[in-house]
């Protein structure tokens, strides 16, 4: 008899196991969007105001290098320190890279008109949604795409310094074109990766060096998808 009501309860106590699990998967994910959100308005904000407070002569300016690998170097910085840092310091990283892409990417603004550049967030904003979504709920293994991911974002980075010298507006298209793709893709794979990073044994500090690193990640895909789609949707001034 001890032996059927031990047996008995065993699914019950795995549906509570389960539950749990799942909640903390769902606190983990919110918490991860909320950073990447967090990042992503201050970025915005920060982008606007250097607008309103610089003229388009920064364009041509040696500081323009600066605003550009400064976050570069920022960012590998975060990548390689995560396992030293705090939550809160980690956290504060990000916010501070957050705000130097923005003041880096000031310049679209002298380049797109606003109503254009508003447009194609919000596209892209639709675009990422529904790619998170998907990766966040298909049962199939993405890993496998991975490796051709990042392949396809190597051959965008190199194709991106060539065209900076050649400057070929037919380079620059197909760049970006493939670079949707790859980007898109990323964003799918890497909220699936990021749902396999938690693991309900975290402690607090754990917890949020992934919950800041997998913001990372999808931060960078979506301000990557933005920047290709504005290249090909955007209006110039």
């Amino acid at each position: 008899m001890s032996n059927y009501d031990e047996n008995a309860a065993a699914p019950g106590v795995a549906t509570n196991a389960a539950s749990a699990i799942d909640l903390g998967l769902r606190a983990f994910m919110l918490r991860v969007y909320n950073y990447m959100a967090a990042g992503v308005g201050l970025t915005g904000i920060a982008a606007f105001l250097t607008y309103q407070l610089t003229g388009p002569e920064l364009l041509q300016s040696p500081l323009m290098w600066v605003l550009m690998l400064a976050p570069l170097a920022l960012v590998f910085f975060i990548s390689a320190r995560i396992n030293t840092l705090s939550a809160a310091a980690a956290r504060g990283l990000f916010l501070l890279y957050a705000a130097l892409v923005g003041v880096s990417l000031s310049t679209i603004f002298h380049i797109y008109t606003e109503s254009s550049i508003t447009r194609v967030f919000f596209i892209s904003a639709a675009a990422f949604g529904a790619l998170s979504l998907w990766g966040y709920t298909t049962r199939r293994d993405l890993s496998g795409f991975g490796t051709f991911l990042f392949m396809g974002l190597i051959g965008v980075i190199i194709a991106s310094l060539v065209n900076l010298f050649l400057r070929s507006s037919g380079l620059d298209w197909l760049i970006s074109i493939i670079g949707v793709g790859v980007f898109a893709g990323l964003t799918a794979y890497d909220t699936q990766r990021i749902k396999g990073m938690y693991d309900r044994g975290d402690d607090a500090t754990s917890a949020g060096r992934k919950a800041v690193m997998g913001a990372l990640s999808l931060y960078i895909n979506f301000i990557n998808l933005f920047m290709m789609l504005l290249r090909l949707m955007g209006g110039r001034r």
